[in-house]
């Protein structure tokens, strides 16, 4: 099997491990040094990849989630920004509900144990015992690790369906109209009311240190925005984008503004009507690539 081949499934496995694309791209690498080396003597290509993917990214993730502790602000992934009619490698990556920002960020409850487990578990199927040498743990212990992160998904609030994509750009292009209008009325109109604005700057540059909850304080947030920034917030500057999957737009930034890519989250409410349920904001720039 070519690895080219494999190297979506790779990246996907890395990242849903890490939530880093740039963790996940070392770890494929250095697995295709690998098996570079053994190529003849590996009889499942994919499963042998996947494993030595697995271990390289438990490492990364325990040494990861001993710096989330400093980590000033809230946290979310790397995110996978692709062009809305992108058909890459790494839209490939992004095509399922498991990497969805939403869905990693569940994945965040677990402990690096746990995450590798369920992962290897979904992402192939692999038997415990296969699992358990990635752990370095008995076959039991693995089974448990497997058991009790199900467990702790299951019991989370579900991911919102998704909704059609003309809903999707119904609404985005509602609220950046609103937005440059200024029109608080409006801006309310295509909010959920328990719309949550997440976003991470990682203490590089300013954001809002806790999620901001709720309609009417999203409103207030963005109008003293726009009083401080004015036109650096201009949406006609914003690039439609999709974020890990999810309806978005980067922005390129300014001498005033951080550059940034946003997943918007769109629900339909009890009329059918589409909003904006969440918005996850990534402004740490260890953590955007160029797109534009």
């Amino acid at each position: 099997m070519d690895f080219e081949e494999l190297r979506p499934h790779l990246l996907r496995v890395g990242y849903r491990i890490t939530g880093s694309l740039a963790d996940a791209e070392d770890a494929v690498q250095e697995a295709w040094l690998r098996w570079s080396a053994h190529e003849a003597e590996v009889r499942d290509p994919r499963a042998w990849l996947t494993t030595v993917v697995g271990r390289i990214c438990l490492d990364r993730l325990t040494s990861a989630a001993a710096r989330r502790e400093t980590y000033v602000g809230p946290w979310l992934p790397e995110p996978l920004v692709t062009a809305p009619d992108d058909e890459g490698p790494l839209a490939a990556v992004v095509r399922g509900e498991d990497v969805r920002l939403a869905a990693l960020l569940l994945l965040e409850r677990l402990t690096p144990a746990q995450r590798v487990a369920l992962v290897l578990r979904d992402a192939l199927g692999e038997a415990h015992a296969e699992i358990a040498a990635v752990l370095g743990c008995s076959e039991a212990a693995a089974r448990q690790h497997a058991a009790r992160a199900r467990r702790i998904v299951a019991a989370a609030d579900p991911l919102p369906p998704r909704v059609p994509a003309a809903a999707e750009e119904k609404v985005l292009a509602a609220f950046a109209d609103a937005l440059a209008r200024a029109d608080r009325q409006a801006l309310l109109g295509v909010l959920h009311p328990d719309v949550v604005l997440t976003s991470d700057g990682g203490g590089a540059v300013r954001t809002a240190l806790r999620p901001v909850v709720g309609a009417e304080p999203m409103v207030r947030l963005l109008a003293g925005l726009l009083r401080q920034y004015g036109a650096d917030l201009d949406p006609a500057g914003w690039i439609p984008v999709r974020v890990n999957g999810e309806p978005g737009f980067a922005t390129p930034g300014s001498p005033r503004v951080a550059a940034s890519a946003t997943a918007i989250t769109v629900v339909l409410d009890e009329t059918g009507e589409p909003r904006i349920a969440a918005a996850r904001q990534v402004m740490n720039p260890a953590k955007l690539r160029v797109w534009w």
